[in-house]
Parts: structure tokens; sequence; C-alpha cells
């Protein structure tokens, strides 16, 4: 069966056609940076104004570059939620129409579920099915979050941000910095032109037990990137006007403050044993320095570390295709009469 994806989570416009089993015959995504950049991050009613002006083409350019018609398309697969609600709006409009037109079936997917379905996308990977359990890290501009899954693949959220996401704290590191928008990409391209170390070492957000915030999370598998932003302009202000190198050492301290805080907590995470895998997904784990720092905690702890091709690593539509194809998220009747939901949450 070929499924049709469409996602619209965020700022991304994407339709994607996979075959059930996992083979990507399309994926296209119509990115909306150059919109978003002057403002230095995702304003939502410019991203939905474009969605609704892209969903249409980018749909029919999926599905001819698949080299399919409509006609054989088995389902729809859509992203329902969590995302910006006017975002997903559209998305989920779209596939609600085709579904109907077509008069087959609708699946409403999880986004972050989406994302952990990214890391089995690449040819001669494992199914899904057969690394279970399986410990998962997404990390993104709006998610950063550890979530364990069973043998009977449900999903269980054992540490996450209390703040803001990863790849928030790396585009207002960019904007401090002068290093343009998205932030991850400039971040770590200056990073990467670092001549020494800084001398100053930003801190990585540790959470007390007690914080009200955890709501029965372990603190030890939690996140906080607030205070991280905040160190750097106390930095900033302290040490004004930095010149080109300096700028490129504290954009390297501010990265290793993130890539440790993330690679800590999935190390103790894994340090309880069980697992058979370790999967990374979303637009972060695009990051090198943090693809690095994952792999040698995925050897510490003996398991395979399962990272998404780079095309793979943003929103997209293919992970939610193959994540329908595989048989999850919700059909029927019920699909019909979601709505968008916004706060979503991968434990359903």
């Amino acid at each position: 069966m070929l499924v049709l994806g469409i996602e619209s989570s965020c700022d991304e416009t994407a339709a994607a056609v996979v075959r059930a089993g996992g083979e990507v015959l399309s994926s296209v995504v119509h990115t909306q940076i150059a919109l978003h950049a002057p403002h230095g991050g995702v304003v939502p009613e410019i991203a939905s104004r474009s969605h609704l002006e892209m969903i249409a083409p980018v749909i029919r350019k999926a599905v001819e570059e698949a080299g399919c018609a409509f006609a054989d398309i088995g389902a729809v697969a859509v992203t329902y939620g969590p995302g910006l609600a006017s975002s997903l709006l559209v998305g989920l409009s779209a596939a609600k129409g085709l579904a109907t037109a077509l008069s087959i079936p609708l699946v409403c997917i999880d986004h972050v579920a989406a994302h952990i379905q990214s890391a089995f996308l690449a040819p001669g990977s494992p199914r899904k099915r057969d690394s279970l359990p399986l410990l998962a890290l997404v990390v993104s501009g709006g998610h950063s979050a550890i979530i364990g899954l069973g043998p009977d693949g449900k999903a269980r959220i054992l540490g996450q941000t209390l703040d803001d996401a990863a790849g928030e704290a790396f585009d207002k590191a960019s904007k401090l910095l002068g290093l343009g928008y998205p932030g991850g990409p400039a971040i770590q391209k200056a990073a990467m032109g670092a001549h020494g170390p800084l001398g100053h070492v930003f801190p990585q957000g540790r959470i007390s037990p007690g914080n009200p915030g955890l709501g029965g999370l372990r603190a030890d598998l939690c996140f906080s990137f607030s205070g991280l932003k905040t160190s750097l302009r106390t930095y900033l202000a302290a040490n004004p006007d930095p010149d080109e190198e300096r700028v490129r050492r504290i954009a390297a301290a501010y990265q290793d403050a993130i890539v440790e805080a993330l690679a800590s907590r999935c190390a103790k995470a894994l340090a309880k044993g069980g697992y058979r895998a370790f999967a990374v997904g979303g637009g972060v784990s695009l990051n090198a320095a943090l693809r690095a720092r994952l792999k040698e905690v995925a050897d510490e702890a003996g398991v395979p570390l399962l990272l998404p091709e780079p095309k793979y690593c943003g929103d997209n539509a293919a992970m939610v295709a193959a994540l329908a194809g595989e048989g999850e998220g919700i059909t029927g009747p019920a699909a019909m009469l979601l709505d968008a939901t916004p706060g979503l949450s991968v434990e359903g």
C-alpha cells in the first residue's frame, strides 16, 4: 500500500509518498526559513499563511515524484499535533479533504512519534518493532524529550525540558551573537572554526528534585535551557563586542553545554538497561557534535545508535507516512473527528 504523508506542524510544508514497510518514494519539503529569518524565529501567522499557499503544490509534487497517481494512494497520513495550531489545521484540513475525495482511510499521527520513526527510514535500518524496547531522544526547536518505548511500542516520557527546547536555545544564542537564523547550523559552523577554549563554562541546567515542574519525572533526566540563554546574555554584557575568534569560542562553549546536557541525561537513562537500541530524531539531531557524543554514549551502553539521515532530521512527511505504514496512528471515524491538538503528548 502507498501512504501519502502530510506534515505542517510548524514552518515546513511537507508531503511524501511511502510504501508500507518504509520505502520512501518521494519526500518534498518547502521551507519557510527566508520568511522567518528577519524575525529570528517562527511567526505563527506567517507560517500558516505560507502553508495555505504551498500545501496543494507540495502534495501534487510529492505524488508526481513518486511516479504514481492519486488513485494509487491507499491512505493519507497527517500530523495532528503537537505543534502550532494554525499550522496544524492547514495540513489536517487538506488531509481530511483528500481522504474524503479519494474514499481512502485517514491516519492521524503524533509528530514526536514520527520523529522517532525517522531513525528507521534509512535503507538497511532495522524495523522499529525489532528494536523494542527502545530509548529515544527527540530534540528540535520545539521538543526536547527522552522517551522510552516498551516491548509493545507504547511510549512513556522519561525526561523532558521544563522550559525551552534545545533548538530554541540555539536560535536565541545565534541571535545574540549575530550569527543569523536558524541558529543550530549557524552555531555549529561558528563552533567548528574555534581555535582554543573560551575559558568559560556555560551551565547545563541541572534541576533540583523538588522542582514543581517535574510532575513526577526524574530531575536527572530533565532539561532546562532558559538559564543557559541567560548565562550567555550575562557573559556578553560583561564581555561586550567580541571579535570573530571570540564569537567562535563562545559558540563552541555554548554548543558544548547543550550537547553535554542532552548526552548526560541519555547516558543515565540508558544505564537503567534493558534497551535494545537508542534512536534519535528531530532537527537538532543533525548537529555533528551531538551525533558524535551520542555515539559515545551508545557505545558505552552497548546498544546501537540509530540516527536519521540528514534529510529526515528536520520536519518531513516521510516519517509521518512511514509511521502510518507501520499500522500506528488513529484511523477510522475517530480520525475524521480529530481536531488539531497543539499540546498533544506522545504518551497518548
